[in-house]
C-alpha cells in the first residue's frame, strides 16, 4: 500500500463530526480526497450521510504591489485555462500570487513572488487579510498583502519562471484607473477585487505612512 501523500492529511477532528471514510481518489500535484461523513446541524440533529470530494491545493499569497510616491499599481496578466473553462475570457488580470512552500512565512513568499512575477522588490508589508477561496470544494487559503514598491517608468514585458512556464505580462496603471476597472468589471477575480476594493479604503493612510 502507497504512504498516504504529505499533501492529503486526514481530516483533523472536530465536535459533532464523524468521518466514516476518508481516502486519496487522486495522488496528482495537488490531491484529491474522497470523504464520507456526517455532522451535528443546527437543530442538534445528525445529518446525512454525505460524500465530498476535497481538492487539496494548501495555502497562497497574493500582494498588490503599491508606489505610494507616484500614487501608482501593478498588476499582471496571464493565461488561465479554468478562466476559459468557465467561460470567461482567459487572460487574466491579477495580483502577483503563488503557493506557500512547506513551513514558508507567508510575507516571505509575497516578497518572493513579487520578484519572480513582476520584478519588483516590496520593502514594506502591510497584510489585508487571510481567506478561504473556494471552501464548497478546496482547502485552499490565502494571505492578502499590499507591498510598498518604487515602480520605474516601465518593466520588463514579461516575468516568471520558465521552468514552470509562466508567461506574465506586468501592467502599471495609476491607481484611479485600477479603480475604474474594478467599478468597470474589468477585475474578473476575487482576489485582486479584494486588494483594490482595501486600497481604495486605505489608500490616503498608505501615502502618509509610506513616503
Amino acid at each position: 500500500m502507497s504512504a498516504r501523500p504529505s499533501k492529503a492529511p486526514p481530516i483533523p477532528p472536530h465536535p459533532g463530526l464523524d468521518v466514516r471514510e476518508d481516502e486519496v481518489a487522486w495522488n496528482g500535484r495537488f490531491p484529491v480526497q474522497r470523504v464520507r461523513f456526517t455532522y451535528r446541524r443546527f437543530d442538534g440533529a445528525r445529518s446525512p450521510e454525505l460524500v465530498w470530494e476535497l481538492w487539496r491545493r494548501g495555502g497562497a499569497v497574493a500582494l498588490l504591489p503599491y508606489d505610494p510616491w507616484t500614487d501608482r499599481i501593478c498588476l499582471i496578466e496571464q493565461f488561465r485555462l479554468p478562466a476559459l473553462a468557465a467561460g470567461f475570457e482567459p487572460v487574466m488580470t491579477e495580483c502577483v500570487a503563488g503557493l506557500l512552500e512547506p513551513g514558508e512565512d507567508p510575507a516571505d513568499c509575497a516578497r518572493r513572488e513579487t520578484v519572480e512575477e513582476a520584478g519588483l522588490e516590496a520593502d514594506q508589508l502591510e497584510a489585508i487579510g487571510h481567506y478561504m477561496l473556494m471552501q464548497g470544494g478546496c482547502d485552499e487559503h490565502i494571505h492578502l498583502y499590499c507591498g510598498r514598491v518604487r515602480l520605474p517608468e516601465t518593466v520588463a514585458a514579461t516575468h516568471g519562471l520558465a521552468a514552470e512556464g509562466e508567461d506574465i505580462r506586468t501592467l502599471l496603471l495609476p491607481a484611479e484607473e485600477g479603480f475604474a476597472r474594478l467599478d468597470g468589471g474589468a477585475i474578473r477575480n476575487a482576489t485582486a477585487a479584494l486588494c483594490l476594493f482595501w486600497l481604495r479604503q486605505n489608500r490616503a493612510r498608505l501615502r502618509e505612512a509610506w513616503t
